[in-house]
């Protein structure tokens, strides 16, 4: 069904789903053969927002678990049978998708498969180690705006992989580099500031 579909034809027909909440089950059906690559672009979009805790966390967790996978090399996600009975209202859906919508064309526009050396097993693999590292960062993100960057990040290796586009992976690596720079540095004041109160 959406084999030759872009990642915004995917992400509407997802947010147009019918009934008032989507289930993680729900969601992975319209992902299909493409549900690791969709499922990081979806971590990482509501991030994209000033969101308050704890969605940066459980996005975080979540993509912890997707990134560890992809470091084993399975070819599909797995998720806990309570997990994919959870929902998410679909507003909130059609929200974040509706926000990510015109970056996510002007990007597909310009996005072509390229650097396709990127789209092995074994850079996946090492990809997966890059998500880990910036699902470690939204664990410790500044709230609110700081994982702003690092939502950033995570949507443009999602939306390169999904592409086949290693330069729109590429710079989502910068992207995310800043970010886990600014998340250590939330991280080192808070500890400078407990070990000044000792």
């Amino acid at each position: 069904m959406f084999s030759n579909a872009r990642t915004s034809q995917i992400l509407l027909a997802l947010a147009s789903q019918p009934g008032e909440r989507l289930t993680v089950r729900q969601i992975m059906s319209v992902l299909q053969d493409r549900a690791f690559a969709l499922l990081i672009v979806l971590l990482g979009l509501p991030n994209c927002l000033p969101m308050p805790p704890p969605i940066p966390l459980v996005c975080g967790l979540l993509l912890a678990l997707v990134a560890i996978q992809i470091v084993f090399g399975r070819e599909a996600p797995w998720l806990p049978r309570q997990l994919l009975n959870r929902s998410v209202a679909r507003t909130d859906v059609e929200r974040a998708v509706g926000r990510a919508m015109p970056a996510f064309r002007r990007l597909e526009r310009i996005s072509r498969p390229r650097m396709t050396f990127l789209d092995t097993p074994l850079v996946m693999r090492l990809m997966g180690a890059v998500l880990l590292v910036l699902a470690l960062g939204l664990l410790f993100a500044p709230p609110f705006v700081g994982q702003i960057p690092l939502g950033l990040a995570v949507c443009l290796v999602g939306l390169g992989l999904v592409e086949r586009d290693g330069l729109v992976i590429i710079g989502g690596m910068v992207i995310g580099a800043m970010g886990m720079t600014l998340s250590l540095g939330f991280v080192y004041a808070i500890f400078a500031g407990l070990e000044s109160l000792i």
